[in-house]
């Protein structure tokens, strides 16, 4: 059996993140950030899975909006939720430390972020990989 690509790896790691996060957005008594944490890292590992897919170097970052550029720079087919993903960036970092207090997650906002931006990575991974346009 082959290896698993980087790409599928990281969109394993997404999933697994997903399935966390809709076990803890179950349990109405359970800290926004926890969930959020879970969302962001589902919906950041997603994106790292197209990008690795794609070809497309990119760096050790939790910054959602520095991922969304460099699929747009590639001129990558963004996900739907795509100018609402960066929403879910303070929990990926700032609120896991207690450093910032977000406001209420929208639980249902982040289900439809982390839900559509998986099966849009899952689709391109279900795709062969082409080299990713340069501007």
């Amino acid at each position: 059996m082959a290896e698993p690509s980087v790409a599928e790896i990281l969109l394993a790691a997404a999933c697994r993140d997903e399935q966390a996060f809709r076990a803890l957005a179950a349990l109405p008594d359970m800290n926004d950030t926890v969930i959020g944490f879970h969302a962001h890292q589902s919906v950041e590992k997603a994106l790292k899975a197209v990008l690795a897919h794609t070809g497309v170097a990119f760096r050790r970052t939790h910054n959602v909006g520095e991922l969304l550029d460099l699929l747009r720079d590639a001129r990558i087919p963004l996900p739907v939720a795509a100018e609402h993903l960066d929403e879910l960036d303070p929990y990926a970092v700032e609120a896991r430390y207690g450093l910032v207090e977000p406001g209420a997650l929208n639980r249902s906002a982040a289900t439809a972020m982390v839900t559509t931006t998986i099966a849009w990575a899952q689709d391109r991974l279900s795709k062969p990989s082409e080299p990713a346009e340069r501007q």
